[in-house]
């Protein structure tokens, strides 16, 4: 009997709102060019108010990953935390026109407001990010369904989660259920600085939680810190069943019990290289779910990453099938 849902992603809940801005807008508001910033609710509020012709979107890591694999057909859910205010219906409602289930409903006064990064892009396409984290930030175990992790074929967790104990047990409790009702769970480390904060929880997690870890090559250092990423690569691979490292314009090295798969990839200049991990996530689950073999699997990440960087914006805005057929991948 299959499962109501191929991938079930846990993540943060991000609306993100952009605006096009001069560079001497961004002087006069005090923002600082090219570079992610977390601000206040109270800077939020300024900042919001101050955009222009803003256009919104759901963002947000794993829910960018869950974007990709609706593109390509698969059943998704995704659990996060968003206020019943206008953002987080907004958020809940765009999710669930991509085919992907929002199963948490927003929640009530007392709450802190919806998650929104408010992003600045300048004449010249830099993207200034000022990031309000709100009530995201504060997702736990109560927000995680058993029923729905257990109802999954696969669990992908997003590392930037990490960070408060909440959110470790609201990533062990779906890792767990998923996994004992027969399915997989894995994450994406996310960022290496988190990593380094948590690194004996996350090396804990990786070891007697998950099936599969993906991860950049400053990501997968982090985990054992040293510089040589062959021999962390082996390490990790010691404790978990699948390690997938992306190596930017090297492709990727896989390890899946033992055996190593390394993928070369094309390289070319990115118009805008937001989003082009999540995708290569979803390209690769995707393979996953559908049990290709790992070569074709990175393959199909690299297509959906080469996809997204192609453009504005990280998420896809082509067919991934046709795109996939198109470099042999999917018959």
């Amino acid at each position: 009997m299959s499962k109501t849902y191929q991938v079930a992603g846990i993540g943060n809940a991000i609306v993100d709102v952009l605006t096009r801005a001069e560079d001497s807008f961004l002087d006069n508001m005090g923002i600082e060019k090219g570079i992610m910033q977390l601000v206040e609710r109270e800077r939020a509020e300024v900042l919001y108010g101050a955009m222009e012709g803003r256009v919104q979107a759901p963002g947000g890591s794993v829910a960018n990953t869950l974007a990709g694999l609706g593109n390509l057909g698969l059943r998704t859910a995704f659990v996060g935390r968003v206020k019943d205010d206008g953002l987080g219906r907004f958020y809940a409602e765009e999710m669930e026109k991509i085919g992907t289930a929002f199963v948490n409903p927003p929640k009530a006064e007392g709450e802190l407001p919806t998650s929104r990064s408010m992003i600045f892009v300048s004449p010249d396409g830099e993207r200034s990010m000022n990031t309000y984290l709100g009530i995201s930030a504060e997702l736990g175990p109560d927000d995680v369904d058993e029923s729905v992790a257990a109802d999954a074929e696969v669990v992908f967790l997003e590392g930037y989660l990490f960070d408060k104990d909440k959110g470790k047990n609201a990533f062990q409790k779906m890792a767990r259920a998923c996994r004992n009702a027969g399915g997989r769970a894995g994450i994406a480390i996310s960022d290496p600085f988190c990593v380094e904060r948590h690194r004996e929880d996350f090396l804990r997690l990786i070891e007697h939680d998950l099936d599969y870890v993906i991860g950049n090559e400053a990501e997968i250092r982090a985990l054992y810190q040293n510089d040589d990423l062959d021999a962390d690569l082996a390490a990790v691979a010691a404790i978990c069943p699948l390690v997938i490292c992306t190596r930017s314009g090297h492709g990727c090295s896989i390890i899946r019990d033992g055996v190593r798969t390394d993928v070369p990839v094309e390289h070319i200049t990115p118009v805008d290289a937001t989003g082009a991990g999540d995708q290569f996530a979803a390209g690769f689950l995707y393979g996953l779910v559908t049990g290709a073999d790992m070569e074709i699997a990175g393959k199909m990440g690299h297509a959906a990453a080469r996809e997204v960087i192609s453009h504005m914006g990280p998420r896809p805005e082509t067919s991934l099938p046709d795109l996939f057929r198109q470099h042999g991948l999917m018959s």
